[in-house]
C-alpha cells in the first residue's frame, strides 16, 4: 500500500508519501488549504501538492486511484467534509479527513497522549488523552487565533494607521509597514477588506525584528500573543496533557519567550501533520498507527 499525508493550512498545503513499511517516497507543496474558507482552492491545493510528491517519487498519475490518503486540514469543523472531499473529484482510492490540530497532535507524539499548541498563521490547541482528542481555540481569524502571526500582523497595521492619525506613536515598526503598504487611507481600506490571514502574517518577520531591537510596539504586540499562548498551555495541562509541543511557523521564537515551568513540559515533536494523516490513513487500512520509519523511541531507563 502507499499511503498519503497531507497537512493543510491557511498558508500552505503540504504532501508526503510513504510506503507500508515507512519510507518516504516523495514529497509536494500546493497552495492554502483552510477548507472553511475555501472548498475548491483547497481541493486544487491537495491535487497540486499530491501530484508534486508522486513525481517525486517516480510515480505514474494513474497510480493515484490506488493510494489511500489522510487529511490533516485547517478549517474542518463539521463530519461531513469527508463525504464532500470524497466527491470532490479527487482519485485516491480512499481519503480520511480529519482536522488539522488532529493530524498534527498524532504526529507530535507518535499517537501517544499528548498536547500541542499551534501557532502559525493561525493558532489552536489540542489534546489526545485516550484515543480521543479536545481541541480548544481554533476559532478562525474572526473570533479568536490570539498569538498566531496573522493576529499579531494585524495588530502591527492597526498601529501603524493609528500612527498615521497621531492617535498613538510611530515607531521603528509602524514606519516599516507603512514604507511596504504606503499612507493613503483608501488604498490601505482598500487591501485590509481583500486581505486574508496570510496577509496579515507576513508581517510578523517586521514585529520580530523590531522587538529583538527594543521597538516597544513590537515588544507589547509579541508579549501579548505569548501570554495568549501561555494561557492555552496552561489550560491543555489543566485538561490532563501530560507534555506538550509546540508547532508552527512561529513555535520556535514563541517558545523561547514561555515562562520555565511551561518549557519544562514541552517536548520536540516526533514527527508533523503530514505523518499524523499517514497514521489515519493506516489506520483505516487496518494497519498499526506508526510505521517502523515512525516508532515512538523506547523511555529512558533509570
Amino acid at each position: 500500500m502507499i499511503f498519503l499525508g497531507i497537512d493543510g493550512g491557511g498558508t500552505r498545503c503540504r504532501a508526503r508519501l510513504r510506503d507500508a513499511s515507512g519510507q518516504v517516497l516523495g514529497e509536494g507543496e500546493g497552495g492554502p488549504a483552510n477548507i472553511h474558507q475555501d472548498f475548491a482552492g483547497t481541493v486544487r491545493s491537495i491535487r497540486e501538492a499530491a501530484q508534486q510528491a508522486m513525481a517525486a517519487g517516480k510515480l505514474p498519475q494513474e497510480a493515484a486511484h490506488s493510494i489511500r490518503a489522510g487529511f490533516g486540514l485547517a478549517g474542518i469543523v463539521t463530519a461531513g467534509t469527508g463525504d464532500q472531499l470524497c466527491a470532490s473529484g479527487l482519485p485516491f482510492a480512499a481519503i480520511t479527513a480529519i482536522n488539522d490540530a488532529h493530524a498534527a497532535c498524532l504526529g507530535a507524539h507518535g499517537g501517544t497522549d499528548g498536547g500541542i499548541i499551534i501557532t502559525g498563521t493561525g493558532s489552536a490547541g489540542y489534546l489526545i488523552k485516550n484515543e480521543t482528542g479536545k481541541g480548544i481555540g481554533g476559532w478562525g481569524f474572526e473570533l479568536g487565533d490570539d498569538g498566531s502571526g496573522a493576529m499579531m500582523g494585524r495588530e502591527a497595521l492597526r498601529r501603524a494607521v493609528l500612527a498615521i492619525d497621531g492617535l498613538g506613536p510611530a515607531s521603528q515598526l509602524t514606519d516599516a509597514i507603512l514604507a511596504d503598504l504606503g499612507r493613503d487611507q483608501p488604498a490601505l481600506a482598500r487591501w485590509a477588506r481583500a486581505a486574508r490571514p496570510a496577509d496579515y502574517a507576513r508581517f510578523v518577520p517586521n514585529v520580530l525584528s523590531a522587538a529583538d531591537a527594543g521597538d516597544a510596539i513590537a515588544v507589547e504586540i509579541v508579549t501579548v500573543a505569548a501570554a495568549a499562548l501561555e494561557t492555552m498551555a496552561g489550560r491543555l495541562l489543566a485538561l490532563g496533557a501530560p507534555k506538550l509541543s509546540l508547532l508552527g511557523g512561529i513555535a520556535a521564537v514563541m517558545q523561547a519567550r514561555m515562562p520555565p515551568n511551561l518549557q519544562a513540559c514541552m517536548v520536540p515533536p516526533l514527527a508533523d501533520a503530514m505523518d499524523g494523516a499517514i497514521m489515519v490513513a493506516r489506520k483505516t487500512a487496518g494497519l498499526a498507527l506508526r510505521p517502523p520509519a515512525l516508532a515512538v523511541p523506547p523511555a529512558p531507563q533509570g
